[in-house]
């Protein structure tokens, strides 16, 4: 597996997806940061990491949709297929290479957070908390979009329909308003990537919403080995 990691990683490096990726997601997250952190004076950069779920919607697909549908577009994928190597090897190194590379950009984000101990003391342990949630949050998502990926084709079809799902996972909680059944709302709450958050906004680590975050990426992951030895054996 290592061999594919590598090359999923240089994949990133030598094509112009990486960098792509990386100035959207920098340029996003400044955005985000300045309206939350600057803008609105305060050293909390909880608010920050919150609205940076609604936008990982937006930048996650596009580090994912090329991941299965460009190889079956460009027929790349046929030479994987024939290789001695497992559906779940192929799977994981490109799961592992886009957590690599979501996980970099990530800590460059986090430049943003010096200018803020000039203006006061910022909250490390729950800028830690913070961080941990988004990189669970992160995997999560990632997971998402290979699966989605691995059913298509085409690259833009991959991306609409990753964010259709995360719109959904991340977004779910905001009709619980309109719902008058409680059985109905805790559901939503339950299922609900924002609303799980909320404790690692306070900087705790909570343990049953990091269960629901690995479990999901584990489900996406297991779905997408599921589709690529059924596209081995077809």
């Amino acid at each position: 597996m290592s061999a594919l990691y590598k090359k999923e990683i240089r994949t990133y490096f030598t094509t112009p997806l990486g960098y792509a990726f990386m100035a959207v997601f920098l340029a996003v997250s400044g955005c985000v940061f300045a309206l939350s952190t600057y803008q609105a004076q305060t050293s909390d950069v909880s608010s920050y990491f919150q609205l940076m779920i609604f936008g990982y919607i937006v930048v996650v697909p596009l580090l994912t949709m090329r991941s299965f549908a460009e190889e079956k577009r460009a027929k790349t994928d046929q030479l994987l297929m024939a290789a001695p190597v497992s559906e779940r090897a192929m799977v994981l190194a490109k799961f592992f290479a886009a957590l690599t590379m979501f996980g970099i950009t990530v800590l460059l984000s986090c430049v943003y957070y010096l200018p803020l101990f000039g203006y006061g003391t910022p909250n490390v342990g729950r800028a830690a908390g913070c961080l941990v949630g988004m990189i669970l949050i992160g995997a999560c998502f990632i997971a998402v979009g290979l699966f989605v990926s691995s059913l298509t084709d085409s690259p833009v079809t991959a991306c609409v329909g990753t964010m259709g799902i995360l719109a959904f996972l991340a977004g779910i909680s905001i009709f619980n308003s309109l719902i008058d059944s409680y059985l109905v709302r805790t559901v939503l709450s339950w299922i609900s990537v924002y609303s799980r958050y909320s404790n690692f906004a306070y900087g705790m680590f909570d343990i049953a919403s990091a269960v629901y975050y690995i479990s999901i990426t584990a489900v996406f992951i297991f779905l997408s080995i599921r589709v690529c030895e059924r596209r081995r054996y077809a």
